[in-house]
């Protein structure tokens, strides 16, 4: 167990309010707004994790802090005082409460990690969530109107691998697709060239809180961030507005944008979830 002296300890919390703020700051100012967001929106809906509580800097496993931290962090789930005086992870109520999920979340991370990527998908899951259907988006226009989104979808071969994605298909685009994601095959799917896996790895520090290292979730939101906005970039809406260059998914440049993007998110992902696993052995000891 490293205690952390109490400066440092202080400095890495604040040092991660502000660099987390950069987006949850806009997001609460939107909503106070009730001023929907068609891109950001998603990482604080779809991933559920209270705004305050991604502001909140967690040592994680195998590091304590003393003081005022310590004194804050008692009043936290999953916190202890342990034999040297100082407040950390109380391990053995994680593993009690959460050592069943750790050791799902660990073997998905790893057979993902095992899994060579593909980089062939171009992001046709967001169009094949609005084929022969309205947008999901109502705020947001489509980019080619509803036929011509349609014929992308219909033009190319749909292979999606990750069942939160899947799971949106419109009726008549999920049997287009060259596979049928379940939760049961998750683990069997999930590849490392996936947006959607690499956004979640976001899900899976925020469910591993306070055994994740704030510095490791930080990191994790960042990536689902740019990869959000990729996702939507090559989706079938119109973003202009919004800020957003289209990356053009139905043209041999645009594919090639998308690919070069998504293998670096890929390489990103890759280290983070070798981290995400550490922290998975180390609570299950």
């Amino acid at each position: 167990m490293t205690v952390l002296p109490a400066a440092e300890a202080a400095a890495r919390a604040a040092a991660h309010r502000e660099r987390l703020l950069t987006w949850v700051g806009p997001h609460l100012e939107r909503r106070r707004r009730h001023e929907a967001h068609p891109v950001l929106d998603f990482l604080f809906t779809y991933y559920s994790e209270a705004p305050a509580r991604v502001l909140r800097w967690h040592a994680g496993v195998g590091a304590s802090v003393t003081g005022e931290l310590a004194d804050e962090r008692l009043g936290w789930p999953m916190y202890a005082v342990l034999p040297d005086g100082s407040v950390g992870l109380d391990v053995e109520a994680f593993r009690a409460k959460r050592g069943t999920s750790a050791g799902w979340v660990a073997g998905l991370l790893r057979s993902t990690a095992s899994r060579s990527g593909q980089f062939g998908c171009f992001g046709l899951h967001e169009w094949a969530m609005v084929h022969q259907a309205p947008p999901r988006h109502d705020a947001v226009p489509l980019r080619l109107g509803s036929a011509g989104t349609d014929a992308v979808v219909e033009s190319h071969r749909l292979q999606c691998t990750h069942v939160d994605a899947y799971r949106f298909f419109t009726p008549s685009a999920a049997p287009r697709n060259a596979l049928t994601p379940t939760r049961e095959t998750q683990a069997a799917l999930e590849q490392p060239g996936c947006l959607h896996a690499g956004m979640d790895l976001y899900k899976w520090a925020y469910k591993l809180a306070p055994a994740v290292p704030g510095e490791l979730l930080a990191d994790c939101f960042a990536l689902a961030v740019d990869i959000r906005e990729l996702d939507m970039r090559a989706s079938p809406y119109d973003l202009a507005d919004h800020g957003y260059a289209p990356v053009a998914i139905e043209t041999a440049a645009g594919k090639a944008e998308y690919a070069a993007a998504q293998r670096g998110f890929a390489a990103r992902g890759a280290a983070l979830r070798e981290r995400l696993v550490a922290v998975c052995d180390a609570v299950l000891g």
